[in-house]
């Protein structure tokens, strides 16, 4: 049976490449492409394969967003995050939404088959060279939890208005509270969280979904 794909890059060369890869064994066929995150959603309310091969960075929408709106909307698609990050962070964050695999750019194209293959049998699939990092960030994102739980509500709000970039005087006038209880509640914050400065919290806060960055 042949499986049928949209790739979707905002770079003409890179899916032309890929797509000569991909089709070179017959098996496979590219039936779409798109070149932002804006035109992939569009082509899918009339073309649906059965698999995106899907670039994070990408103009209008990037690749986590489309995800994201390809989960919201129960589109039925496999998507295979398909990017040059080897950052953990955004393989996290495709997991957390629901991505079916993710490799990189760098990989040989009988492990993007193999990938391809191995979602389509109804399994998901990362980079094997990717996982000892994985896991080690989820060892670290459980510590941060638990670091996370330790905060009282109020250190919670401090920290989040801290990481927004709010002085400290804004802050007590915010939760009409004192600048000192302010500074006790960050000094609290910091031991906590185990960081020396704001910036460091603000990253943390960042990294674990806290605020987010528009």
């Amino acid at each position: 049976m042949c499986i049928n794909v949209m790739l979707v890059d905002d770079h003409m060369m890179m899916r032309e490449g890929i797509k000569n890869l991909l089709e070179f064994d017959g098996n496979i066929k590219v039936v779409s492409e798109a070149s932002d995150g804006v035109e992939c959603l569009n082509i899918l309310k009339d073309v649906v394969p059965d698999i995106i091969l899907l670039d994070i960075n990408l103009p209008n929408k990037n690749g986590i967003e489309v995800l994201q709106d390809i989960k919201n909307n129960a589109i039925p698609v496999k998507v295979l995050m398909l990017t040059v990050h080897n950052e953990v962070e955004y393989l996290l964050k495709a997991i957390d939404i629901g991505a079916d695999g993710y490799i990189l750019k760098d990989s040989e194209s009988a492990e993007l088959k193999r990938a391809i293959n191995y979602i389509m049998g109804g399994e998901n699939y990362i980079q094997p060279s990717l996982i000892p990092a994985l896991n080690s960030r989820l060892v670290k994102r459980d510590l941060d939890k638990d670091k996370i739980e330790s905060l009282t509500k109020r250190e919670l709000e401090v920290l989040i208005q801290v990481s927004n970039g709010m002085f400290n005087k804004e802050i007590a006038t915010s939760l009409n509270i004192s600048e000192r209880t302010v500074k006790n509640h960050i000094s609290n914050i910091f031991k906590k969280i185990e960081v020396s400065d704001r910036t460091q919290a603000a990253v943390f806060a960042i990294k674990n979904n806290l605020i987010q960055l528009y």
